[in-house]
């Protein structure tokens, strides 16, 4: 059975994409079938595994004007449907049409084959993002350990809770995935511990480390497992990867 994961943080910066992109590549390096779904206006994911002219992208698929299976384009072992700055439009267009939570879902309810399928959600809680917590049965949230990041978390979980009451009854949180970290900062251990001891889901045992390689791979169009595969970051994401390839 797919498992599809929507990977959200509305605020920018936050190593959401990096985040798709590199678990996506590692799942796939581990053998699964995966597939990354771009929802970003920006195209943000596209860009970082090198896809640079779309002729046609997931905005396309919601509107009805291509199938799916016409979008898909192969890179480092997994499938992407890419985004472009059509997406922004697309919102726009179906904010009046019934049922419009639910369009990502019966697309993807029609998609087949493969293990994992990762959601790169815009940077706000919009209705793309909504689509695309009514679309998933699990959401990862990736996390700095910083106060900032702090003040979006119970927005986030406010609207995860609202939509799986009104929408999505299957809807869990995966866990918080601790991004960029610098395990030497005193603020880090403190945020971390605020989040043990105030919220009750997990967080992961994986924890992405600060790698100025990752902010170099998507200028060469490949994932940090690709590009540096022996970077602390690269060995992090594989290793979040196995914690995920157990989770439930």
């Amino acid at each position: 059975m797919t498992k599809v994961i929507a990977i959200v943080n509305q605020k920018g910066g936050t190593g959401k994409t990096t985040t798709t992109v590199n678990l996506g590549c590692a799942l796939a390096k581990k053998g699964k079938k995966v597939l990354l779904v771009d929802l970003d206006a920006q195209g943000n994911m596209s860009y970082s595994l090198g896809i640079l002219e779309i002729e046609k992208s997931i905005g396309q698929v919601i509107l009805g004007e291509v199938d799916f299976q016409d979008i898909l384009i192969s890179r480092e072992g997994l499938d992407v449907a890419p985004a472009e700055i059509d997406l922004a439009d697309v919102e726009i267009n179906i904010a009046g049409e019934l049922a419009r939570e639910s369009i990502l879902k019966k697309v993807l309810a029609n998609v087949k084959g493969y293990d994992y399928i990762l959601i790169d959600c815009p940077p706000s809680l919009s209705l793309l993002t909504i689509n695309a917590l009514n679309a998933a049965s699990r959401v990862i949230v990736p996390l700095q350990m910083e106060v900032l990041s702090l003040q979006g978390l119970d927005q986030i979980i406010r609207t995860i809770d609202q939509i799986k009451e009104v929408l999505n009854e299957e809807l869990q949180i995966m866990g918080l995935l601790p991004v960029m970290v610098d395990s030497r900062r005193k603020l880090s251990r403190e945020i971390f511990e605020h989040i043990e001891e105030n919220y009750s889901f997990k967080i992961f045992n994986s924890r992405i480390r600060t790698n100025v390689r990752a902010s170099e791979a998507p200028s060469f169009g490949e994932s940090l497992i690709s590009y540096a595969p022996t970077s602390n970051g690269a060995k992090d994401y594989m290793a979040f990867a196995d914690e995920i390839l157990k989770a439930k």
